[in-house]
């Protein structure tokens, strides 16, 4: 079509616009109705899953219920093939099971259970559940720290949680706000132990010579590039630097890039604010101590006069923020709706009200069972505790042996028709029988 053309094509008025209603039809907000997608239970062997808690490189976060027990849980599901994107990333969960198994302690996660899906290609981690992590609570509140009285007490249990670690011969290497959890109680958990090292049991000392923890966590003898390091040293630093954080706000070292910020490091060169006084002062300046030899050990963090000291609330403490997604204060129990669509049914409703996933394996040593054919490099193998008090019967859906069939389905079926807990079973009672560990 030519210019002139375009000059001589008519073009609606705005008044003739706002008459036509042809376009887009208004109508009253009050008209709109919303239902809310009815949400569908999922059971992962004896777990009900909940709501997604998080997400991170690895994979999602969810909440989980043990129908068994009734405790709360959380899981990490993780996809093989993601983990294969990742730069060592199946070593890394390989290496975390194996660690988690051996450890029992108040202020380090808990591994629960581990099952894998194999037709899937899934593997879920079940863990003790956490409210919410240290650095969600830091960025809730326009201060980014924590009171002193509120720093204390979780620098304290941190220390007890890492002084477990280091006479378990396990160097963390990740020590930051992102990586301790906390419970409703309060109490310090830390997790992540991807990039953690286990110790050769006789070895001479701690040294390490690798380190994949985050960068302006490190410190200078990793940002120099040495080839052999403390690795002991290297979780003090780590907590030295996140105690600076939770207590100031700032990072003692800061860079516009990572080449920046190593070189900063590279220097020791900081300053700790005045307001943290004499005695936080001191301790901060020997945890960050340039030369490793003369860096604090926990036994000297101990005896320190800031950490010995009891610190009265001045201030209000930083509370546990409500969840992102839902804006809910409490926190509550994300699986409730799913329980109640798995048992708040009538007899008329289909045979297939809820999703079951057929082929989880429940496994101690993470290796699939079966008759041998499954090559070690298919699946995630584990060889950090093979103790008779620890193994479990391989099972898939609480039944010896391999997958279901479909005569043990339709057993399966027509017992949750005929069982009358499985029809019209009041979900208030449920709930009432949930309040029980709401708080686990």
């Amino acid at each position: 079509m030519s210019l002139g053309e375009l000059h001589h094509l008519d073009y609606l008025t705005e008044s003739e616009l706002m008459e036509m209603d042809t376009f887009i039809h208004r109508i009253d907000s009050t008209e709109v109705i919303y239902q809310p997608r009815r949400k569908r239970a999922k059971l992962i062997g004896k777990y009900l899953m909940g709501d997604l808690l998080g997400e991170g490189s690895y994979g999602k976060v969810k909440e989980m219920l043990d129908s068994e027990t009734l405790c709360r849980r959380a899981v990490k599901i993780l996809k093989k093939k993601k983990l294969r994107r990742i730069p060592n990333g199946e070593a890394n969960v390989k290496k975390e099971i194996q660690l988690l198994r051996r450890l029992q302690h108040k202020n380090v996660i808990q591994l629960v259970d581990v099952l894998y899906n194999e037709e899937k290609q899934k593997m879920y981690m079940v863990m003790e559940y956490c409210v919410c992590g240290m650095q969600e609570m830091l960025d809730s509140v326009p201060e980014k720290r924590f009171p002193l009285f509120q720093s204390h007490g979780y620098f304290s249990q941190l220390l007890d949680g890492l002084e477990y670690l280091h006479s378990q011969g396990i160097v963390h290497k990740d020590i930051k706000p992102g990586n301790l959890l906390l419970t409703t109680d309060g109490a310090l958990k830390i997790s992540d132990l991807g990039v953690a090292e286990a110790l050769h049991p006789f070895a001479e000392d701690d040294t390490c010579r690798t380190s994949q923890g985050s960068p302006a966590f490190q410190p200078p003898e990793i940002a120099n590039g040495l080839d052999t390091f403390s690795g002991f040293k290297v979780d003090i630093w780590s907590a030295g630097v996140t105690l600076y954080n939770i207590t100031t706000s700032l990072y003692p070292f800061e860079g516009d890039n990572i080449y920046k910020l190593f070189e900063n490091i590279g220097k020791g060169d900081y300053t700790v604010p005045e307001e943290c006084g004499p005695l936080l002062s001191d301790l901060l300046q020997g945890m960050l101590e340039y030369d490793p030899a003369k860096r604090f050990s926990i036994q000297h963090i101990r005896q320190h006069n800031w950490v010995r000291k009891k610190h009265p609330p001045t201030e209000p403490p930083v509370p546990i923020p409500a969840n992102a997604e839902s804006r809910d204060p409490w926190r509550s129990m994300t699986v409730v709706p799913y329980l109640e669509d798995l048992h708040g049914y009538t007899e008329e409703d289909d045979d297939e009200l809820y999703d079951q996933e057929d082929e989880i394996i429940y496994t101690q040593d993470f290796t699939v069972p079966g008759e041998g054919q499954v090559e070690e490099e298919d699946v995630y193998e584990g060889h950090a505790d093979h103790s008779p008090a620890l193994a479990k019967p391989a099972c898939v859906n609480g039944t010896e042996g391999g997958s279901l069939n479909s005569k043990a389905k339709a057993e399966r079926r027509s017992s949750s028709s005929s069982n009358p807990s499985r029809k019209g079973v009041s979900t208030a009672s449920k709930i009432r029988k949930l309040s029980t560990c709401k708080q686990q």
